[in-house]
Order: structure tokens, then sequence, then C-alpha cells
């Protein structure tokens, strides 16, 4: 005998209001907050704040040292890398404090250590172009554009999810970025010609792709090869990754020569030698620091969150170059920034509370 149909056999229905989706976030948040012990969620606190305060630092800084008086690209790229030892004097305490043993290295974990150095040296060059050429505002909005590639290659790569939201945050962002490209004239310094400033564009769009593309592989790694056994994989990965990044940026600052243009730079830099290597030592460390906390966020989250905090660093950097270093702000950048911001939350709105899933 057939069984009578209850509405509680059916499926329960999604959200679809407003106020039902932030219930629905609300819960979600805080069942994973009751899954998780708390150092787990003060380390991703740490994390998160270090993206946010130390990636626009390290932007400011590439700014600072080209509108100072600096030339190269080389440098700007091999400072992003110098300080892969600073993870490393973090992480070889933890073995003994902590008893544990360093992941065993095969030849896979290597070859994907080693691309994923080389592919951080290329996106590195790539930022460093658009930083010499363009105001930071800018250059950071134009970041903006590795939320989109980072939610395309996380899907292709670690299957997360694709949803009409992120469509939609793709053409808003998109959209955001022509209109930037169609303001040129207003926003370009009166030393950079416009073939320059093209370059810039083109370049830091590149620089996006690849970062997203190196999100999505670093998370990958972490699945494939290290697990999410402990947080000093995280600080393995960034020493690796840097190392080898450092390698080939070393290389290239050998052959392109550029390292003997530090000490004329050093020379002629504005505020002198000592302002030269604040701004470097400072790079340095800056982007270090917000390396491990990008790094961080995805063991300890996905590559969801990443992207989504990856992109709330574009308005806060925004807003620094325009106060701090008297970026133009033109009404179409203005008009820009808040297409930005609507393409950001058309993302967060639709994938974060499936990023437990995706993770």
């Amino acid at each position: 005998m057939q069984e009578p149909f209850l509405m509680s056999d059916m499926e329960a229905p999604r959200p679809k209001t407003f106020r039902d989706k932030l219930d629905a976030l609300r819960a979600m948040a805080w069942d994973a907050y009751k899954s998780k012990p708390i150092s787990h969620w003060i380390l991703l606190t740490l994390s998160s704040l270090a993206m946010l305060v130390a990636f626009p630092a390290s932007s400011l800084l590439s700014r600072v040292y080209y509108s100072n008086g600096g030339t190269s690209k080389w440098i700007i790229s091999w400072v992003a890398v110098a300080g892969w030892p600073i993870p490393a004097l973090v992480l070889i305490p933890m073995y003994s404090i902590l008893g544990i043993f360093p992941t065993p290295l095969n030849l896979k974990l290597v070859l994907s250590y080693v691309a994923l150095g080389f592919l951080s040296a290329a996106d590195n060059l790539m930022y460093a172009y658009g930083y010499a050429y363009l105001p930071a505002s800018t250059a950071s909005l134009l970041g903006s554009t590795s939320l989109v590639f980072t939610a395309f290659f996380g899907y292709l790569l670690v299957k997360n999810k694709i949803n009409a939201s992120t469509i939609n945050a793709t053409f808003v962002i998109t959209a955001a970025m022509a209109i930037i490209a169609l303001d040129s004239d207003s926003d370009r310094y009166g030393n950079v010609t416009e073939s320059q400033y093209i370059m810039g564009f083109i370049w830091n769009i590149l620089g996006s792709l690849l970062h997203g593309l190196i999100f999505a592989l670093s998370e990958l790694v972490f699945i494939k090869f290290l697990g999410r056994r402990s947080f000093h994989v995280v600080l393995e990965q960034q020493v690796m990754v840097s190392l080898f990044g450092f390698l080939f940026t070393t290389i290239g600052l050998i052959v392109s020569k550029d390292y003997e243009l530090m000490a004329s730079e050093a020379k002629t830099f504005k505020g002198g030698r000592s302002s030269y290597l604040s701004v470097l030592i400072w790079g340095v460390v800056s982007f270090q620091v917000g390396i491990l906390g990008g790094t961080a966020v995805l063991f300890l989250a996905s590559t969801v969150l990443a992207g989504v905090l990856n992109s709330v660093r574009v308005p806060l950097t925004s807003i620094a170059a325009i106060i701090l270093l008297h970026d133009p702000m033109s009404g179409f950048k203005i008009l820009s920034l808040i297409i930005t911001f609507w393409g950001f939350a058309s993302y967060i709105y639709g994938n974060y509370p499936q990023s437990e899933d995706s993770s």
C-alpha cells in the first residue's frame, strides 16, 4: 500500500528572502563556530587581519618606491619574496616546541612548490609593472578582478561552486574595470605615457589572473599533498614557495643587472638612503605577512573566503592611497569603486553560505 504523501517528506525550501538568507547565514556561522576549537578562530582572525593590513601596506609601499625615485620592476618583485626566511624563523622553533616533524618531501610536492614559486615570481613581476605606471588606488581596483579568477580557478581545480551571484559579480566587476579604462586621461600621472598606462593596466589584470590561479593551486596542494593536519604545513608551504620564488626572481634580477641600480637609486631616492632602505625592508615584511595570512586562510577556511578577503582589501587600499599618497580620484573612479562594492556584495551574498561545502 502506498504511504500517504507528507509535507515533512518534502525537501525544505531554500531561503528566498534576504531575511531568510541572513538567518540561514547566521545559523551556518554559529554551527561552523561550534564545530571548531577556539584556537582555530583565533588563527583565522589573525590571518584575515594579516591579509587586510599587510597586503594594502605592501601595495602602498610599492607605489611609494616608484613615486620617490625607484624604477626597477625586478627589485620590487625581489622584495616581495626576499622575506622567505621570516616564516622559517617561526617554523623551526615550532618543530621542537610542539614535537612535530617536517612534512616528508616527495617529487610531486617539490614540483608543486617549484611551480607555485615560479608563478609567484611571475605574478609579482606583473604587479610591479602595474604599480610602476598606475596610481595605487587604480592598481588596487584592477586587482579586484582576482576575485573573478579565484572563483573560476576554484571551480575548475578545487570544484568550488559557481552560481548566478558569481556570474553577476564577474560582469559587474568587469564593467567597473571598463570604466577605469575609459577614464585613463584623468587617472594617468604626467610622467607616464599612454602606452605605459595601457601596459600597466594589462599587466595588472594578468597579475590578478595569476593570483587567482595561485590561490586555487595552493588550496589544491593542501588537499592533495599536505592535508589539513596542522598549522605548521601553512608555514612549510610559504617557506618553500617563497624560497623558489626568491630563486627565480634573483635570477631575473641578476640577468637584467637591475641589482646594480640599488646603489644609485638609494642616492637619488626622495628622503635619501634611509628612506629607500625603509621602503624595501618594510616591503619585505609586509609582503610576507600578507602571503602568510592568505595561505593560512586557504588552509583554515577555503578559496572562497580568501577571495573575499583579497577583494575587501581593494577599497582599503584605494582609500589609503587617496589619503596618504594623494592619488587622483575622479568621478569615474568613485563610480568604479561603488560598482566594485556591488560586485563584492553579490559574490559574498551568493557564495559564502556554500563555502563550508566547498572547503
